[in-house]
């Protein structure tokens, strides 16, 4: 662990990292228990990976913790993962203000209980000044339903005369996103080895490196973290830019 911390350049680290939390369900069910038992025994993973990415210097980290789509599995299932966003986020938010963690939500926030969203609502306010790093949780989320809600504000402005169609940007449409106050996204890391981005942050991960693993999340750890970053650094990223660009800075 020691030895692969220290091949981890601290200058160069990602400053926003995405992650799809994936095989909660399978990881229970190769225990032979319900896919809700997975779901529980995510949190170990997420706290750990929070803390390692603070530790590490990273800014940002964005977890995809229940999609637009999700909302189609068992009602059980769905009640279940509610329940537990709520529970979760009482009990961690003293640990949240002790390691000065700032905490965010993205998503139709508007379709998740009232309960939930009452609570969430509470936490986001009371870490509204913490600073080490911004864990933003993507809830009831989809890139494209974010997408299609951000043409239509903007198209909404351009029919008020707000907005002028030749003035719309990239920036103005950043500006019409959920992610609005987040960086774009250097890093998107999937468990369990599935290789698909599944409706996510597509516009943000544009030039994303991305990473898969076959470690389902129940069991990511420090180490996990560690060796995305490792390959992360191993890359070149060029934007568009030849090698020799990068290598001269032109």
């Amino acid at each position: 662990m020691e030895e692969k911390l220290q091949r981890i350049d601290l200058q160069n680290v990602p400053n926003h990292i995405a992650i799809i939390m994936d095989g909660n369900g399978r990881w229970a069910k190769g225990k032979g228990m319900q896919r809700v038992f997975g779901h529980r025994n995510a949190l170990t993973a997420i706290r750990e990976t929070a803390d390692t990415a603070s530790e590490l210097g990273i800014k940002f980290l964005t977890l995809y913790a229940f999609s637009t789509e999700n909302w189609n599995r068992p009602k059980l299932e769905v009640d279940a993962l509610m329940s537990l966003l709520v529970t979760t986020l009482k009990k961690e938010l003293p640990e949240f203000q002790r390691k000065n963690v700032k905490v965010n939500a993205i998503g139709n926030l508007a379709n998740l209980p009232s309960n939930a969203q009452k609570v969430l609502n509470k936490v986001i306010d009371a870490t509204k000044n913490n600073t080490k790093i911004t864990l933003t949780f993507a809830l009831s989320y989809g890139s494209r339903e974010e997408i299609v809600n951000a043409i239509k504000n903007i198209s909404k402005k351009v029919v008020n005369n707000e907005i002028e169609i030749e003035k719309i940007n990239e920036k103005i449409i950043n500006n019409h996103l959920y992610t609005f106050n987040l960086p774009d996204v250097d890093l998107m890391i999937r468990t369990s080895g599935e290789q698909r981005i599944s409706n996510y942050l597509l516009w943000q991960m544009a030039y994303a490196e991305l990473y898969f693993t076959d470690v389902l999340w129940p069991d990511y750890r420090k180490q996990h973290l560690y060796d995305a970053i490792i390959d992360y650094q191993n890359r070149e990223r060029r934007f568009g830019k030849t090698s020799e660009q990068i290598e001269t800075n032109e």
